[in-house]
């Protein structure tokens, strides 16, 4: 069986949970926080020395970080309808997976941080709007990348790139801010919405 450490609001955790709906994969979840302060530090860093969720255990196979498990998932799991198997469609999919936890991740984290976490170090106005415009250019991205397929992100159909993507774009719109108008971001919001999965735990109320 497999066993997924973290608690089901964190973002990371959620990337596992929607892809084993996809993949139709059983699973438990266990409630374990992260960080080095935690009462579960020392036992969590023998499983993932950053201290951080999500981390799988199936059997005697321990991983960590969120988009790598979510690639293992889609292999080990008859996942190439998600994951494909030939070289430039996977490398598409990953492109877009690595641009969402590099370039997308960076563009809205002062601003979630400030404006739905409320954390005291992020509450500089100057800064805060220039976050807002970097996550409004960089959403426009997408936007303009949706335009171009008519339908997901890496193509015209689901892939894995779309769980990482979709759950950063509910982020988007349950941030209390200005909302540029991204039509094509917008229409894919509501296609992804069909899936039971993102339903579940993307766009579920959870930011």
């Amino acid at each position: 069986m497999l066993k997924i450490l973290g608690r089901a609001s964190s973002i990371n955790v959620r990337k596992v949970l929607w892809a084993c709906d996809e993949l139709n994969i059983a699973f438990e979840r266990e409630e374990w926080g992260e960080g080095f302060q935690s009462p579960q530090a020392a036992a969590f860093k023998k499983l993932n020395p950053n201290a951080m969720i999500p981390v799988i255990r199936e059997d005697d196979f321990v991983l960590w970080e969120s988009n790598t498990i979510i690639r293992y998932l889609a292999n080990a799991h008859q996942g190439n309808w998600l994951y494909p198997f030939n070289p430039r469609e996977r490398a598409r999919v990953d492109q877009w997976i690595d641009w969402q936890a590099t370039e997308l991740n960076t563009a809205w984290r002062y601003a979630f941080m400030s404006l739905v976490r409320h954390s005291p170090a992020h509450q500089d106005p100057r800064l805060l709007a220039a976050a807002c415009k970097g996550w409004s250019y960089t959403m426009s991205i997408l936007n303009r990348q949706l335009e171009s397929t008519g339908a997901y992100v890496a193509g015209s159909a689901f892939s894995l790139a779309d769980i990482p993507i979709g759950l950063s774009v509910n982020r988007w719109y349950e941030t209390p801010l200005e909302h540029a108008d991204l039509p094509a971001v917008r229409a894919y919001y509501e296609r992804l919405t069909l899936r039971k999965g993102y339903a579940a735990w993307g766009r579920n109320g959870t930011p």
